[in-house]
């Protein structure tokens, strides 16, 4: 698990590059940016209301995503089988790390950004 500090200073040291940039290029990052960064508000929201996996898909991952709605319905279908106990500690496991990821939302996002904001300062700044 990545540290707040650690993401908050990676943004740092993204931004410091970026204002180092021709004016040309700076305003072509912050377009591609702005299109392309994503709202921790957003994530938690599909977090809270969708408990199977919609945030990861929101994030473009698409293997986790459905990962954890196949456990999700893994779970739910279980508790109408001889294995209702297994599908309750299924729901529960799924329920505890999907609280995790909404409690570190802000952080997985910024994560996240910054991958973005990394990705097309490379970009840019090859251009």
């Amino acid at each position: 698990m990545v540290s707040k500090e650690a993401v908050q200073e990676k943004e740092e040291r993204i931004r410091r590059l970026v204002r180092e940039l021709p004016d040309e290029k700076r305003l072509r990052y912050f377009r591609e940016v702005e299109r392309k960064i994503k709202d921790p508000d957003t994530y938690a929201t599909l977090n809270f209301i969708f408990f199977a996996g919609l945030h990861h898909f929101y994030l473009g991952k698409w293997l986790y995503g459905i990962i954890n709605m196949a456990v999700f319905w893994v779970g739910v279908a279980m508790l109408f089988t001889d294995h209702v106990g297994l599908g309750v500690l299924v729901l529960i496991g799924v329920s505890v790390l999907e609280l995790c990821e909404l409690f570190r939302s802000q952080v997985i996002v910024q994560k996240y950004n910054n991958q973005v904001m990394e990705r097309v300062y490379n970009s840019v700044s090859r251009a």
